[in-house]
């Protein structure tokens, strides 16, 4: 690659601040998790203060919001249920983000992932349940999986903003499942709700024991460990971040970046496929309009708390998850408007990004030399 195509390449990808890592010293490791809690802590107040605005105790709804996410077993697993799909889907964001990829395209691939699924299981309805289940984890991962690998692709070879054209991809994957529900696959004894013709209860994905929490909380956890050791312990992971940090220095040291920017972007729409399948095998047990849910977009603000981690992505999931439990017992007991939890998201998410521009500002957190 001669001069000239490295510097277009440095004008279409744009400059990638690194974090402080986690191997730096204490005070660098603290200013990572000081500042996005800190974050959170204003969000905290601030909706506190919009809870107050609308008549209601601010201390009294977080005491709700607590309760009604974690206060008993019964609780815990309705944010359990949240959790799985939102863990999955957040690896949408965070696995490319970990190359300077800001993609938000995570509702797509999860409604792909799930057209994917509903097409497998019935396709396939006469094979032995195991088999069923395994394929159609399988059409769902291939399905979310292609879906971003083509913004990969139109972002590397084309110079197309990922951010853009894997937001309008969302757009387009909800008009196909649109289409699909109301005719090709639509079901005549689905009146109310136009879907698809239904899996067999055999075919669906059992609960975990005598819970109500299904297997696809095993699949977001061991996809969110296995991101977190691909990223942080594998040579393909330090591949991605040296590509992250500085793009032009990675195809001078011989980095295939676009090879490598394909299968990160493959594996990212490959998580959030899986939550499609997990939302139609375990939950709907159908494709319809319930299958565009918004996990999709809640699951970028996870990876954004997480810092893109697929480890702590697991407990801000699951944080997140207890917090959209929640949403029903606002409307109920305070009388707060249907979006109050939106509200709370999207503070939380600007909180987030505000505190990135923060990073080296304070004293405190700088290494002392000597």
């Amino acid at each position: 690659m001669d001069e000239a195509e490295l510097q277009e390449s440095a004008v279409l990808t744009p400059p990638v601040r690194i974090r402080p890592s986690l191997s730096s010293n204490w005070r660098s490791r603290l200013e990572v998790i000081v500042l996005p809690a800190g974050a959170v802590v204003v969000a905290c107040i601030v909706f506190g203060a919009f809870c107050l605005a609308e008549g209601a105790n601010p201390f009294l709804v977080y005491k709700a919001i607590y309760r009604a996410a974690f206060g008993s077993w019964y609780s815990f697993q309705n944010t359990l249920i949240r959790t799985a799909p939102l863990m999955l889907a957040a690896l949408c964001t965070g696995l490319p983000a970990r190359m300077g990829l800001i993609i938000i395209g995570n509702e797509g691939a999860l409604v792909m992932g799930g057209l994917g699924a509903i097409c497998a299981g019935l396709a396939l309805a006469s094979w032995p349940p195991l088999a069923v289940i395994t394929a159609m984890a399988a059409a769902g991962m291939l399905s979310g999986g292609l879906w971003i690998a083509a913004v990969g692709a139109l972002r590397y070879y084309r110079g197309v903003n990922e951010t853009i054209s894997s937001l309008l991809m969302n757009y387009i994957a909800i008009a196909i499942l649109n289409h699909l529900v109301n005719g090709p696959m639509h079901d005549p004894s689905s009146l109310n709700k136009p879907s698809s013709y239904p899996l067999a209860d055999a075919d669906m994905l059992q609960n975990i024991g005598d819970s109500n929490v299904h297997w696809g909380l095993v699949y977001g956890l061991v996809a969110c460990l296995l991101a977190w050791f691909l990223i942080e312990r594998t040579t393909f992971g330090f591949k991605v971040r040296v590509i992250g940090g500085n793009v032009r220095a990675a195809r001078i040291a011989g980095l295939s970046v676009g090879k490598i920017t394909l299968i990160i972007c493959f594996l990212a729409g490959a998580s959030a496929g899986v939550a499609g399948m997990v939302e139609v095998a375990a939950v709907h047990g159908r494709a319809n309009d319930s299958l565009n849910s918004s996990y999709g977009y809640s699951s970028i603000l996870v990876s954004f708390v997480a810092r893109h981690n697929g480890a702590a992505t697991i407990l801000t999931a699951t944080l997140l998850g207890g917090i959209l439990a929640s949403g029903g017992i606002l409307q109920r007991a305070f009388h707060l408007p249907d979006a109050t939890i939106i509200v709370f998201q999207s503070l939380v998410f600007l909180a987030i990004l505000y505190s990135d521009s923060l990073y080296g500002k304070f004293a405190f957190f700088q290494e002392r030399k000597g």
